[in-house]
């Protein structure tokens, strides 16, 4: 069947973008900001994206007497020559095919208009070949059509999920259009990504769906720090029902391990099989401390003490700290040059550390050790807070465990490098982190761990998934190595810049972000996919369980979702 075209370039540059007149027929109110269409040229074909839409008219004098409401005769004959709509398009791909009359470089046939004079809005991939999608350098000519992208447009561009020479996942489906978009995950995991968007938004489900796929694909291990027990085990669903959705080691079983910093609250809310996680603070060090020195108060000069204390009592400053007198501190000062009242100031605000159910003084059990053990053997491991999700508590713990991990991975990618034997070669690591711009904040951003992981890309085989809604709060040079960004709406000027920053074109595509409904919509661009598009995403639901991962699962009774809802309102403090 012929295609009809929905307009025609009229205008337009490579970096403002192309001016396109619909057709009469064609109502305005079709075109959303973030539809994917294609420009058949002379000899390109280009791949764009929908960014703004508009109306026109051929002659002001219209506009100073326009036609009444009841008047539909005119208004018929003003459509489309005296009134018109107008869309903006922002080409992102193109595909040049070969100069063999009917034939695309990879062996695509391409189907002929009803004169045989050129090629039609689409063509069907060859199962056996790729397509060679290629950044725009040039723009189509004048009246060029345009035409509504389909089912094969999206599978060129964004592949699908069977395909067997790829790790395809699909996240989601454009607007308007019940066609999958699938992300390469081999891209994704090589380089850190972020996961944004304003609070209800729906990036918690975004993460699973995305950590879902990875576990199923087998393209990466994943570490999460499950700030508030969303990840691992289920989770309540936002909406006027009182519902719960499945957790990663409910939908993979025998792939998913659950730690707790709070084994109580974890027991409340009916987790089985979960590890006990406790840290010492003979494991704290001084990086650790510069992390959360705006949470406990502490100042520059109390920093610089607290290594002249490192330095003196090695790994056990802390608890000799916390043990000393005011006498015992004074001493200290005389023999050592440090200040009697920084030191003092820095005990009384290390005291707030007793409260941490999982700081310990001595632990005869190196839990991090165990944790490192289950990622090597391939597990997915996912470290729940309960209680102990403040952000002191969180900061913490994270940074503490993320360094040693970090440390091994290095030791094993030099290892590799040396024998090049693929035994060596580690599993790639994927690290979730939530409040990641309290991690990777300009001002700590190069003395944190997660800093050093996020401009390290994939070199010892470690990145991240960082899952804020300030964008805005994260060190641009961090934010320009982020490979692939999944972001949902979003309000703020400032974090809507930052999106886009090391992003060529982005100008244009502000208006599609500031645009996106409020739930289940995203903008994803970057590494991971060949040009920026809106999808509608993935449902986290029955059916997704059933098409991802374990179909054993049972539906809580009320009864049990009630008493799990209160348990988690008791942990947050209400």
């Amino acid at each position: 069947m012929i295609e009809q075209p929905l307009g025609s370039v009229i205008q337009g540059s490579l970096s403002q973008g192309l001016e396109v007149r619909l057709h009469a027929d064609v109502s305005v109110e079709d075109m959303r900001v973030g539809k994917f269409l294609v420009i058949q040229g002379v000899r390109s074909r280009f791949f764009c994206l929908l960014t703004d839409v508009s109306l026109g008219t051929a002659n002001p004098r219209i506009l100073v007497n326009p036609p009444s409401l009841e008047d539909d005769f005119l208004r018929e004959v003003l459509a489309g020559g005296g009134t018109y709509g107008t869309i903006n398009l922002s080409p992102m791909l193109m595909f040049t095919p070969d100069e063999r009359p009917n034939t695309f470089p990879t062996g695509l046939a391409i189907p002929q208009t009803q004169n045989g004079k050129s090629p039609l809005a689409s063509f069907t991939p060859n199962s056996n070949s790729d397509v060679l999608l290629l950044p725009v350098k040039t723009i189509p000519s004048h009246f060029s059509p345009v035409y509504e992208a389909n089912e094969n447009d999206f599978r060129i561009v964004f592949g699908w999920e069977d395909d067997p020479q790829r790790k395809n996942f699909a996240v989601g489906k454009p607007l308007d259009m019940d066609v999958p978009v699938c992300l390469n995950l081999d891209r994704v995991v090589e380089r850190s990504n972020g996961i944004f968007g304003k609070s209800g938004t729906g990036k918690s489900f975004l993460t699973r769906l995305l950590i879902s796929g990875i576990i199923r694909k087998k393209a990466a291990v994943n570490l999460m720090f499950d700030m508030h027990s969303e990840y691992g085990w289920e989770a309540m669903q936002e909406g006027k029902q009182i519902s719960t959705v499945k957790g990663l080691r409910q939908l993979f079983p025998g792939q998913v391990e659950i730690y707790t910093l709070d084994p109580q609250s974890t027991r409340r809310r009916g987790v089985r099989d979960a590890q006990e996680l406790y840290l010492s603070y003979d494991q704290i060090e001084i990086e650790d401390l510069r992390l959360v020195s705006h949470e406990l108060g502490l100042s520059d000069a109390s920093i610089d003490n607290a290594n002249i204390l490192a330095a003196d009592f090695g790994k056990s400053w802390i608890v000799n700290l916390l043990n000393m007198t005011n006498e015992e501190i004074r001493e200290f000062c005389e023999t050592k040059q440090g200040h009697t009242g920084s030191i003092m100031a820095l005990q009384r605000k290390l005291m707030r550390l007793d409260s941490l159910k999982y700081i310990k003084n001595t632990c005869p059990h190196n839990y991090i050790d165990q944790v490192l053990q289950s990622l090597n053997a391939g597990k997915h491991v996912v470290i729940e807070f309960g209680s102990q999700s403040n952000l002191l508590s969180y900061m913490l713990a994270t940074n503490m465990i993320t360094r040693r991990i970090h440390q091994s991975y290095v030791t094993k990618s030099e290892q590799f490098l040396r024998s090049k034997n693929p035994q060596d070669r580690p599993l790639q690591l994927v690290i979730t982190i939530e409040e990641a711009h309290r991690f990777l904040d300009s001002s700590i951003v190069h003395q944190t761990i997660f800093g050093t992981i996020a401009r390290e890309m994939r070199k010892y085989f470690v990145t991240l998934l960082v899952v804020d809604q300030r964008p805005s709060g994260i060190d641009n040079e961090v934010m320009s190595q982020i490979g692939t960004r999944i972001t949902c709406l979003l309000n703020d000027d400032k974090d809507i810049d930052a999106i886009f920053t090391g992003v060529s074109g982005g100008q244009s595509l502000r208006s599609v972000l500031a645009k996106l409904d409020s739930k289940q919509q995203a903008l994803i661009l970057g590494h991971a996919v060949p040009m920026p598009v809106v999808v509608q995403t993935r449902p986290y639901d029955a059916q997704f369980y059933q098409e991802i991962g374990s179909t054993d699962w049972q539906e809580l009774p009320d009864h049990e979702v009630f008493a799990a809802a209160d348990a988690a309102k008791a942990d947050l403090g209400f």
